[in-house]
């Protein structure tokens, strides 16, 4: 397919390389410039100085940027994607956003036949690099059906999971079981290292266990050891909690361990983590 990609981030910059080795036509959009050439040399593909002129001959064009409204300037922009896209032609967001710009954005493609579909992402930096992502997907069925084999070139399981909206809704879902299982992993660490137990053989015996989670198998080391120079940076998640948290604020959903979570990344920020992995909440409680 002839696809489009606005965004060449830490996950972006892989994504969009995965479609090019797919066989897929890719021409690349990017804030820096220098970065789009980059990934242009590297992937042998095309790049544009505008999201629209990148997406005026795509059949789909993907985007993942920072924030909404990062989403309305890339998207509904006056050199936007949707200023430019084909009639017929599919917008993916892979951008972790609210639910309402999600809605938004939808609305306004519709009104140019064009389909839309929130699809968040999952699995961090190493996961793109690797082609291994979860997505969580809102949107039309048939829409999402269409989009669904392209994204396969970058993801490990994709699921339409509702209406639109419904995959940022879902990611929220993702953000708040990671903060709390953080949180768990980096008190019991912190008490295990307290207590003069063997941490290693300690997390051996216990990660058998029902208390096994991702972050024990790929985090415990590096937080026992104090290293947090990679991964999900603490201010994207509390970018992804504030969200998390603005929309219980709608439903009445009672958040309140990822309030207090939420909390605590805040004073690993004034530790000077605002880069620093997630798992560093384990920080707070050693400093």
């Amino acid at each position: 397919m002839r696809v489009a990609f606005a965004g060449l981030g830490v996950m972006g910059y892989p994504m969009a390389g995965y479609l090019a080795k797919a066989g897929h036509e890719v021409t690349v959009y990017n804030r820096t410039t220098e970065k789009a050439e980059r990934w242009a040399q590297e992937f042998r593909g095309a790049l544009s100085s505008t999201p629209g002129k990148a997406a005026s001959d795509a059949e789909i064009v993907f985007a993942c940027v920072g924030n909404d409204d990062d989403v309305r300037e890339v998207i509904l922009g006056d050199d936007g994607i949707l200023a430019s896209i084909p009639e017929g032609g599919i917008i993916v967001d892979h951008t972790t956003a609210s639910a309402i710009v999600a809605r938004e954005v939808a609305a306004a493609a519709a009104g140019k036949n064009v389909g839309f579909l929130d699809a968040p992402l999952s699995g961090g930096q190493a996961g793109a690099e690797n082609g291994q992502l979860t997505i969580m997907v809102g949107g039309d069925e048939d829409t999402f059906e269409r989009a669904r084999p392209v994204m396969d070139a970058y993801a490990k399981a994709i699921t339409l999971i509702g209406p639109v909206g419904h995959g940022q809704m879902a990611k929220m879902v993702n953000q708040i079981c990671i903060a709390g299982v953080v949180q768990g992993l980096a008190e019991a660490l912190n008490f295990a290292k307290r207590a003069e137990l063997d941490v290693p053989k300690v997390i051996e015996a216990i990660s058998k266990g029902a208390a096994q989670s991702w972050q024990m198998e790929n985090r415990w080391e590096t937080m026992a050891a104090d290293q947090f120079d990679f991964g999900f940076a603490v201010e994207w998640m509390r970018k992804d909690l504030g969200i998390a948290i603005e929309e219980s604020e709608k439903n009445g959903a009672n958040l309140e361990m990822t309030k207090l979570v939420d909390g605590f990344y805040a004073e690993v920020q004034e530790l000077g983590g605002n880069r620093w992995d997630t798992s560093s909440l384990i920080a707070r409680l050693e400093n």
